[in-house]
């Protein structure tokens, strides 16, 4: 006479590889996550700002009590938007390569200082050097929502017309500037006569 098996070793059996079951899956997650890793590029994330004009802000400039400047206030030539912070430690390592690019005159370098303190952003261009056009203080951090600033240090390049032409995130260094950022510059093309790129 045949006896029923239970029906509880069927279950038994798939319990025991339920945890085989989540080690793989989790091993596939990790190796996809090496594999996309390997992208050089995988730190460029595009700007929606590109080809678009440069959010508007008005701004108390850093070594100016009660000035305050605006978007409007820098069209007219070209410039370098850098987000800094003296909170921020890749900000001192790219603060030596923008200061010398900066004395190249290339194109004005303006600096957006984000959620700094105003005591703690002036000591800190005191004892690295002030490489900026000017500065401007977002100090609450709401202006940076419009550009898309999640972190520092960010650069863009804005022709003088106002609209954003590349945007670069983490420290610039002098390969960037020399095969990005030198290009970008030179699709602006030379100023009209008489006046300022």
């Amino acid at each position: 006479m045949n006896t029923p098996v239970p029906n509880g070793g069927a279950r038994r059996d798939k319990a025991r590889w339920l945890p085989l079951a989540v080690f793989a899956a989790l091993a596939i997650l990790l190796a996809a996550g090496v594999w996309l890793s390997r992208n050089p590029d995988r730190e460029k994330l595009p700007s929606p700002l590109i080809g678009k004009p440069a959010p508007h802000f008005s701004l108390p400039v850093l070594h100016e009590a009660g000035r305050l400047m605006s978007i409007e206030d820098l069209r007219g030539a070209p410039y370098l938007l850098n987000v800094w912070g003296s909170w921020c430690p890749a900000c001192r390592d790219e603060h030596p390569v923008l200061t010398r690019f900066a004395e190249t005159k290339r194109v004005r370098v303006v600096g957006f200082n984000w959620k700094d303190e105003h005591a703690d952003a002036l000591r800190w261009l005191e004892e690295f050097g002030n490489p900026y056009f000017v500065v401007v203080a977002d100090y609450e951090g709401k202006a940076a929502i419009d550009w898309g600033i999640y972190g520092a240090p960010e650069t863009f390049l804005v022709d003088a017309r106002g609209i954003v032409r590349w945007k670069f995130v983490g420290p610039l260094t002098d390969k960037v500037i020399r095969d990005e950022l030198i290009p970008q510059l030179d699709q602006l093309g030379p100023a009209p006569r008489g006046q300022a790129r």
